[in-house]
């Protein structure tokens, strides 16, 4: 049999190495650690970021609000504004029609004025005469009544009594002739009166008859004119007028007067509107109306105190048949 006993190449290999005990194997390893890791909390969706998501929306939507209120008052404000400012420019031309149509008044007034002065002057003179009349006829009757109470003798009381009737009769006469004044002051006021309303009937002529009518019944001259195209000129006595627009949808005119080394200009005047302006030397207003309008011409006529423009033809001249 061959030997067992284990040589050296065994030993190089390990195969003649002894096996390992069983207490070796069975001897107790040391303890082994095992860390286990928790998996990483999901964050949750945060409450604070919806909150801060619906506060933006709720500002977007609140400024896009504010935008739309904003354009829709502003085009309001404007509408409102423009309306405002064609109100005020209204007003502001019916202020001025009516400062001029008070100057036009104020002028006619202080003109009757003046002439109505010298009538009252004469009735304060009547009123003074009177007065002083009831003072003498009181101062004879206290006279003769002192008489009688001195029981004067009847030639004394015949006396006082004579000058006191001489002194009544002549009161009398006085009193007479005032009255003669009274009734002769009555009628100038009457004729001042009457002329004055003549003159500020604001009576409108709209074609030639009515003119030549008028210009019987009053005591004025009227002088027709025809400005037949804009910018044409047309001279009544020292009055020159010129055309300067026509507007025929709403039948008015503008007409500029150059009297007195004065341009004054008469904007937007309506149709048969009577226009006053005052000329130096002139005892009440000169009086424009314009009758016949058309486009780019107007036809009318130039009232004047009787005898104002001496050298021009007024409307009875030029008719002398009528």
């Amino acid at each position: 049999m061959a030997d067992k006993t284990p040589g050296p190449g065994h030993s190089m290999f390990g195969l003649n190495q002894p096996a390992q005990s069983a207490d070796a194997a069975a001897a107790p390893s040391a303890p082994q650690v095992v860390y286990v890791h928790a998996a990483p909390p999901v964050a949750a969706p945060s409450a604070g970021g919806s909150a801060m998501r619906w506060l933006v929306g709720t500002l977007l939507a609140l400024s896009l609000i504010n935008l739309v209120l904003t354009l829709y008052f502003r085009n309001d404000f404007k509408t409102i504004a423009s309306k405002q400012s064609d109100e005020l420019d209204l007003l502001t031309r019916r202020m001025d029609t009516s400062d001029e149509r008070y100057a036009q008044l104020r002028a006619q007034f202080q003109v009757t004025s003046e002439k109505l002065g010298m009538t009252e002057q004469e009735l304060a003179r009547a009123h003074a005469l009177a007065a002083d009349i009831q003072k003498k006829q009181q101062a004879a009757v206290q006279e003769l009544n002192s008489a009688i109470a001195k029981k004067a003798s009847a030639d004394e009381v015949n006396k006082v009594q004579a000058d006191a009737n001489a002194k009544i009769g002549g009161l009398s006469s006085d009193l007479a002739g005032t009255r003669k004044d009274l009734e002769s002051t009555k009628s100038e006021f009457a004729n001042a009166l009457s002329g004055t309303k003549g003159e500020l009937s604001g009576a409108i002529a709209r074609t030639h008859d009515e003119l030549v009518a008028l210009a019987h019944k009053t005591d004025r001259d009227y002088f027709e004119f025809n400005l037949a195209k804009r910018h044409s000129q047309q001279k009544v006595g020292t009055v020159t007028m010129e055309l300067d627009k026509t507007d025929p949808k709403r039948n008015v005119f503008t007409v500029i007067l150059l009297f007195d080394d004065k341009r004054t200009v008469r904007k937007d005047k309506a149709i048969n509107e009577p226009v006053y302006f005052y000329v130096q030397g002139a005892s009440s207003a000169l009086e424009l109306v314009v009758n016949k309008l058309g486009k780019d011409s107007i036809a009318g006529y130039i009232s004047t105190p009787k005898a104002f423009f001496p050298n021009a033809t007024n409307v009875l001249a030029a008719r002398p048949a009528a």
